[in-house]
Formats: C-alpha cells, sequence, structure tokens
C-alpha cells in the first residue's frame, strides 16, 4: 500500500483507551527495529495495533471493506467484478478485513464514505466500519479481542492473506457511479445564512480587508505546505501556526494591516472560539512583531 505517510493508533483493549499520541510513520521508519520492538511491546500489554495511509482530511485513495462475517469466496468475488483489494488481511481465523486501492490519488470524503458503504453492501461488509478514515489492522500483531482467542488462550496473529501493489480494474466506473449518487451540497437554512451575512457585516465594518480572499488563502496554505504542517501534526494549533505565518509576512515587509486581513480570511475555522476575533489578530501580530524570549509551546501537545 504504497504512500508518504500512515497513521498508527494504538488502542488498550481491555480499556478502550488510546495510548497517548498518534504517530504518522513512513514506510521505512514504520519498519525499522526499533518502530517494531516499540509496537510489540505496546502489543503485549493489550494495545491492538491500528493503521491507515495518511492524507490529512482527506483519504488516501485506500478504502477499507471489513468482511468479519463475510463468505470464504468472498476476496474472488470481488476480483471477479474487478475490485481487486491490494491487500487482504486474516485478522483472527474467519475474519478478513481488504483494502481495496480505488485512487492514485486523495478522495473526498463524502466520496470515500460512499464509496465504502457500497462495498460493504456488495460483499457483506461491516456498514460501520465504512467511514473515510476508517483504521485497519496492522500485520505481525496479535488481535487483542478476548472473543477472538485461540483454544489454547493466546491472541490470534494479524496476518497478510494477498498483497499486490495496484488498482482495482473497475476503480474509475465504482467512484463515478458514487459520484453520480451524491447529493449536492446542502444550502444553508434561513437562520444560518442569516448569521453568515451578520458575521460578514461586523468584519467588513469593523474591518475592511486589503487583501482578495483567493490571494489570502493561498499564501497562508503556501506557507503551511512548504512547513509541513498537516503532515507532522495531526490537529495543530492553529492559533501557533497562525503566529508563525504573521511572524513570516512580517518578515518579508508585508504591513500589520495586511497580514491581519490575511490570518482573519485563510485561518482555518477562524474565529474558532476568540470572544474578539479582531483583538486576537492585533494580539497575535503584535506578538509576530516584538517576539518574547520565552521558548514557543509545540504545535501539538501530543507530539511535544
Amino acid at each position: 500500500m504504497p504512500h508518504e505517510l500512515y497513521l498508527i493508533r494504538l488502542i488498550h483493549h481491555p480499556t478502550r483507551k488510546a495510548f497517548p499520541g498518534e504517530r504518522l510513520w513512513t514506510a521505512a521508519q514504520l519498519g525499522s527495529a526499533a518502530t517494531v520492538r516499540f509496537l510489540r511491546v505496546r502489543n503485549r500489554e493489550g494495545c491492538d495495533i491500528y493503521m491507515q495511509p495518511y492524507a490529512g482530511n482527506q483519504n488516501a485513495g485506500y478504502i477499507l471493506v471489513d468482511l468479519d462475517s463475510a463468505d470464504p469466496t468472498v476476496v474472488q468475488i470481488m476480483r471477479a467484478h474487478g475490485h481487486d483489494p491490494c491487500v487482504v488481511l486474516e485478522t483472527s481465523p474467519g475474519h478478513w478485513q481488504a483494502w481495496i486501492r480505488l485512487s492514485a490519488s486523495s478522495l473526498e470524503p463524502a466520496v470515500a464514505t460512499a464509496a465504502g458503504k457500497q462495498l460493504a453492501r456488495a460483499y457483506g461488509g461491516d456498514l460501520a466500519s465504512t467511514d473515510w478514515r476508517h483504521l485497519g489492522r496492522l500485520a505481525g500483531f496479535t488481535n487483542q479481542k478476548p472473543q477472538r482467542r485461540t483454544p489454547d488462550g493466546y491472541a490470534p496473529w494479524v496476518k497478510i492473506v494477498h498483497a499486490r501493489v495496484g488498482l482495482a480494474p473497475t476503480a474509475d466506473a465504482l467512484l463515478q457511479s458514487v459520484r453520480m449518487m451524491a447529493p449536492p451540497p446542502r444550502l444553508p437554512d434561513d437562520e444560518t445564512a442569516t448569521a453568515l451575512r451578520a458575521r460578514r457585516a461586523i468584519f467588513q465594518e469593523t474591518a475592511p480587508t486589503s487583501v482578495a480572499a483567493a490571494d489570502a488563502s493561498r499564501i497562508y496554505w503556501d506557507c503551511m505546505q512548504s512547513w509541513r504542517i498537516r503532515e507532522r501534526f495531526l490537529q495543530p494549533d492553529w492559533s501557533i501556526v497562525d503566529l508563525w505565518v504573521a511572524r513570516h509576512l512580517l518578515s518579508q515587509g508585508m504591513p500589520a494591516t495586511r497580514v491581519q486581513d490575511i490570518l482573519r480570511i485563510a485561518s482555518p475555522y477562524f474565529p474558532r472560539r476568540h470572544g474578539d476575533p479582531d483583538d486576537y489578530l492585533r494580539r497575535t501580530v503584535a506578538r509576530a512583531a516584538f517576539p518574547c524570549r520565552a521558548p514557543a509551546p509545540p504545535v501539538c501537545a501530543g507530539h511535544a
């Protein structure tokens, strides 16, 4: 399943609590002896090891079909219909997971979820496991579910049954049909539309913009791509990213008012929970212009 980054999540089965932090690793890092040792220790302590090719807020092009109670011939049926899995895992005797690659590029969450549901319905998969970011088990570790224990009381290994790089032959046709059936984006109702208009009016009255929305978004996202924010941090602290962007733009000689406009327009989910957005922008730009000597906090606490 070739990809740039993989998200690894560890769930302690007895308590159902996630192991602190979510890890993004390349294939080389994930296959290193030190990483494998770390994961083996956690697995022995009762953690199930899950993975997913990572593409930020999109699906990486791989769809998981959980065949927990499917017919044993289902993989042959999938191949006969052109939905060849690139990886099939035996997660315990008689239970499988199949990864099907539908696209070499990222897929929108709605499209990936719809494709997952369609494949699950067609092949008797678990409809509760069709979310676009659903994780599958990582081969080479044990399944910690008590009900999957062997007669001797051991946790079964997650094994690779089949692995072959490539897109499913009928991937394009499946995606095309899914996109045609996908519902159009829902327009905001009257109450939401009124609130949006009021919010825009407040911003227009208090802080007239000096930059076009498209330009602001391009500048902000160029910074994010340059620093690989999405790849390095699963849940970035956008206030800190705003500070970095402001510091960078000010160092390029951009006026403070223009920097504030760029943050207002392009910062993700702005104004978030800021009670006074304009004051937040002024303080952020001021801090960027006159940084204190104390070290900045980490972008994501889990990666400190």
